[in-house]
């Protein structure tokens, strides 16, 4: 593979990711604001949404693999791009019923082109540090499109986000088309029922110990992302700075890329996973003493945390990979394996949101509080927590890799 193939595969993942925290972020307060949605009603539809997505993807995982990946990627670029469009223009009236349609239409595209350009990515390389370049090159793209799309819709408006979103499919999709490379045999369609594809996966052990390790320390980020406003805002007393924070981190987190690619030339990838996440959470645990105003301290901990982050997004796609094949399954069921892959992601982002609220609730901590007590609870759920977490990871990770687990 050529560094032009490789950041021609790589590209797409820019305007995929850029639809993330409008519809995370910006949406909710766009209708509740802007369209007047009761939030309770805008609630309940946000969660029903977000279940259907994440109880779609075992099914087009099974899909993925009985479709030719430029074929499934383009076609469900269509739903994804108008839904997006759709959803940030509700008509006077009916708001309710287009939230939920246009959601629903945004999610089935992008969870399906997900899958197939990520199940894509992985037959391109059958060594680590080969599958290392490819997922570095689509994660870090990745998070220059959450930073565009998280900006965009404030600095320029909703229309020019949605523009913006349309052009960049179009780009993403001709360099996918043109300069990816392509697998390097025909694939095999697997036999399966399309409702249990992920059992496959799943009754491999290597798949289920790298899941149980991915999924325990994705919790620790989802949690962060959660609490981070209320940190920011009620123990720094820096909400104006919050989006300033997000650069930085992502930032460095695409920065970053670069580094971990070149490292699994070098290195066990269960190494360098297992390094970034003691990186981590060295650069991240300081969070909990900072003190109120302290702009540099967290500006300084957002790029250091961003940067070991960049292992997170690289290195387990990269594993999950060499796990396909280590099973034999490369080249026939990779759509299962991604599919069972971004449920479970989606899964812990859900488990994740509630936890840490419960955590904060459970630890005393009120929105707007500025008493000590309630505003250590806050730091530590902030910054003690998703550490501990880190931490449980890693040792879990170290178990496998000393046991060969995966």
């Amino acid at each position: 593979m050529t560094r032009g193939g490789v950041l021609a595969y790589g590209l797409l993942g820019l305007p995929l990711a850029f639809a993330a925290l409008p519809i995370y972020v910006h949406v909710p307060r766009f209708y509740a604001d802007v369209a007047g949605m009761e939030l309770a009603l805008l609630g309940f539809i946000l969660l029903g949404a977000r279940l259907l997505d994440a109880g779609i993807d075992p099914w087009l995982g099974w899909l993925a693999d009985r479709v030719r990946r430029p074929t499934m990627v383009a076609v469900a670029l269509l739903p994804f791009a108008l839904g997006f469009v759709a959803l940030l223009n509700p008509p006077d009236s009916h708001v309710a019923l287009w939230l939920l349609a246009s959601l629903a239409l945004t999610y089935l595209g992008f969870s399906a082109a997900s899958v197939a350009y990520q199940a894509w990515g992985a037959e391109l390389a059958h060594d680590d540090a080969g599958r290392t370049r490819v997922t570095s090159a689509r994660e870090g793209a990745g998070l220059l499109g959450v930073l565009i799309g998280g900006s965009l819709p404030q600095v320029a408006g909703y229309g020019v986000a949605a523009a913006t979103l349309v052009a960049l499919l179009a780009v993403g999709m001709a360099a996918l088309a043109w300069g990816a490379p392509r697998p390097p045999q025909a694939r095999a369609l697997p036999p399966g029922n399309p409702y249990l594809s992920f059992v496959v996966p799943l009754a491999t052990r290597n798949t289920r110990w790298l899941l149980g390790v991915f999924a325990l320390n994705a919790l620790a980020p989802s949690i962060t992302a959660t609490v981070f406003v209320f940190f920011v805002a009620d123990r720094l007393g820096l909400a104006a700075q919050a989006p300033l924070f997000l650069a930085v981190y992502f930032l460095a987190g695409a920065a970053g890329m670069p580094l971990w690619t070149r490292l699994a030339r070098r290195f066990s990838l269960h190494a360098l996973w297992l390094a970034g996440m003691l990186a981590a959470v060295a650069a991240f645990v300081w969070a909990y003493w900072l003190p109120a105003g302290a702009v540099g301290g967290f500006a300084a901990i957002c790029a250091l945390s961003g940067l070991a982050f960049g292992a997170d997004l690289a290195l387990p796609p990269a594993l999950l990979a060499r796990v396909i094949d280590a099973n034999g399954h490369s080249g026939q069921r990779e759509g299962a394996y991604f599919g069972l892959w971004n449920f479970v992601n989606k899964l812990v982002l859900a488990v994740a949101g509630a936890l840490a609220l419960a955590i904060l609730d459970a630890l005393g901590y009120r929105r707007g509080a500025q008493d000590a007590a309630a505003l250590d609870a806050l730091a530590f759920a902030y910054a003690v927590v998703p550490c501990l977490l880190k931490l449980a990871a890693a040792a879990w990770l170290l178990a496998a890799w000393r046991g060969r687990r995966f």
